[in-house]
């Protein structure tokens, strides 16, 4: 019981950062239909920054540095969603659909290759940061640690969710947003600034992105310019598995798919864990399309 309450805790942690991951995923193609293949690369760098940040600010208190270090990793990878949104995207938007696909996959590749040359190939570890734990069970000589820093994790991946849930749905941005999303050329006939609102939203998803990985940063010690790649899989396979569209669903698909492979590696082999993750992708896309809070597209003709 306490091996299971403990990989219970770790995959709702990891599924917090994979949902907050997905998230960006869900609102680009809520917008413009589209995949960002390049997101996952946005959160590799945001966790890149943070570990040169922690190094930075090494002297300073410890809230005052990861409070500076989310703040330069929320910019710095804002700039770099724009900066997707305008030239991988933009021009290629009114093309046919598989320009900006293939578009986005050159940029996640062109991003990876980028980090590697400034960062090197080499892990980037830092120390451990967020010390301490809750120890509420125990079974034989087995004890059930919550920590301090899956807490932080949980707690603010919950108020993040929250606040963005609620831009959506109460201020300017957020019906400008859903205005693109039902037809943007009759939203720009309304005075919408569609090209603005599309860079918002690529703006937004990556500052979760950053969030996630100063996140991660913290929980694991260590990070390589690859990290991106599956981590950004995995977001997707979530963002579909809950509705992609669908911030609450994207959440709930990412906490989905931290318990799968939190409990596939804890009974199963550990080296099969990403596959259970992959065929779960293949299972919904065969029997559930729309996705667990998702609505079935209806077009009209």
């Amino acid at each position: 019981m306490a091996y299971f309450l403990q990989q219970l805790i770790n995959g709702v942690t990891l599924g917090a950062v994979y949902g907050l991951i997905a998230i960006g995923y869900t609102m680009v193609y809520g917008i413009i239909g589209m995949i960002n293949f390049a997101h996952g690369e946005i959160y590799m760098i945001g966790a890149f920054i943070a570990v040169i940040g922690f190094t930075l600010f090494s002297g300073l208190p410890l809230v005052s540095a990861i409070l500076l270090v989310l703040a330069l990793s929320m910019i710095f990878t804002a700039i770099y969603g724009w900066t997707i949104e305008r030239t991988a995207y933009r021009p290629l938007r009114n093309s046919f659909r598989l320009a900006p696909l293939i578009s986005a996959i050159g940029m996640s590749i062109f991003l990876q290759n980028y980090v590697q040359l400034l960062q090197g190939a080499r892990v980037r570890p830092i120390p451990p940061m967020i010390k301490g734990s809750f120890k509420f069970f125990q079974d034989s000589d087995f004890v059930v640690n919550l920590t301090y820093l899956q807490v932080i994790i949980v707690v603010s991946t919950i108020a993040l969710m929250t606040v963005f849930t609620l831009i959506i749905n109460k201020t300017a941005i957020g019906r400008q947003q859903r205005a693109c999303e039902q037809d943007k050329t009759m939203a720009s006939l309304l005075g919408v600034n569609v090209d603005h609102t599309i860079s918002m939203t690529f703006i937004m998803g990556a500052m979760l992105a950053a969030f996630a990985g100063v996140m991660v940063t913290l929980y694991y010690g260590v990070v390589h310019f690859f990290i991106g790649f599956l981590a950004g899989m995995k977001a997707f396979t979530a963002a579909v598995l809950g509705g992609i569209g669908s911030i609450p669903g994207a959440m709930l698909g990412g906490l989905l798919i931290g318990l799968i492979e939190a409990f596939w590696s804890a009974y199963f082999t550990i080296e099969y864990k990403d596959v259970a993750t992959f065929v779960i992708l293949v299972l919904v896309l065969i029997f559930r399309p729309s996705g667990l809070l998702g609505r079935p597209e209806i077009e009209k003709v």
